[in-house]
């Protein structure tokens, strides 16, 4: 179909078409849009990425998001396989499929982010016998964006805790014969997160006690960041949008933001999307601001204090030992 005669594709690059129409969308669609947004933020996919893997336009993919689109049902589930959910999750409910989710979503309604944590714990332990992990004090997993800091601070933090190293990244590489970049390129990011898993898996079964350097996108599972959690001390590299652009360019390396002409927007919102996921480990180290040897003092003092609660020793507020 020729896009200047389909209504779906009414100009998104068009300010004042799009000024228009943000007066007249329809309730449902906006919240679609917000809903398509935040999925593919949380992702860490850029509006091209999504639309190439889903076989529609780029200004397709950007009237939906916008709201100005009434997209149809087969464009929706397209959309639904680029960013790895169901339909029912992209239209925001998928806890309808059963009775059982029906009550258990009623037994889970209105409970704080808190209890929903200790629901979450809880649940992990009944359906893994019930047992927590004795060594997630002695395994420490760095996440949080590309640019954060975990690559310079993670070896830095293992030497001083006497620990080994592993960035996860490069054991996925290894894993499977080829660059990350490459894995997304001819398998497809649904492969990409077999191999993230299975790189996690490896080093948690191999080491009792290491410093873990986790790729920005390993939120994007529900699974593997709940054995993340599950098996190891987190600690939330953070950094303000800027601080992460910058030192991701001074490295010589503006992936996934590559050809992106709204680059910082993109950024922001992939933190945005995320930042809900970071939150939830066990610590959060604000890197913004500090140079390295700064947040590394910050970072040993946390993970020592953290170590310690664990085994049962008081610290003092540098994080040494108490006698």
């Amino acid at each position: 179909m020729n896009e200047q005669h389909d209504p779906f594709i009414a100009s998104a690059t068009d300010p004042a078409a799009q000024q228009a129409a943000e007066g007249s969308r329809n309730p449902l669609l906006a919240a679609l849009g917000d809903r398509v947004r935040t999925l593919r933020a949380q992702r860490g996919l850029t509006r091209k990425a999504v639309a190439a893997a889903a076989d529609v336009s780029e200004r397709h993919l950007a009237n939906l998001e916008y709201g100005t689109g009434n997209a149809s049902i087969l464009v929706l589930q397209q959309v639904a396989g680029a960013l790895q959910c169901s339909l029912a999750e992209l239209l925001g409910d998928f806890t309808t499929r059963s009775p059982e989710w029906l009550l258990i979503r009623d037994v889970l309604e209105h409970r704080t982010e808190d209890e929903l944590r200790r629901a979450r714990i809880a649940l992990h332990g009944l359906f893994n016998a019930g047992a927590s992990d004795p060594a997630r004090h002695r395994r420490i997993a760095l996440v949080g964006l590309r640019g954060a800091g975990k690559s310079t601070l993670g070896p830095l933090l293992a030497r001083e805790l006497g620990l080994p190293f592993i960035e996860l990244s490069r054991a996925i590489e290894v894993l499977a014969g080829c660059s990350v970049r490459e894995i997304h390129d001819l398998c497809g990011t649904a492969a990409y997160r077999r191999y993230e898993r299975r790189a996690l898996d490896e080093a948690v079964q191999a080491h009792g006690a290491v410093v873990i350097a986790t790729p920005g996108g390993i939120v994007s599972d529900p699974a593997t960041f709940n054995e993340l959690l599950a098996h190891c001390t987190t600690v939330w590299l953070q950094a303000s949008p800027e601080e992460h652009m910058g030192r991701v360019v001074a490295q010589g390396d503006t992936r996934p933001m590559a050809a992106s002409r709204e680059a910082m927007d993109d950024l922001r919102r992939i933190l945005d999307g995320r930042a809900a996921f970071y939150s939830k480990a066990d610590l959060t180290v604000d890197t913004s601001g500090h140079t390295p040897q700064e947040s590394l003092v910050q970072l040993c003092t946390g993970v020592r204090k953290a170590m310690a609660l664990h085994a049962g020793h008081e610290t003092d507020e540098g994080g040494t030992l108490i006698p």
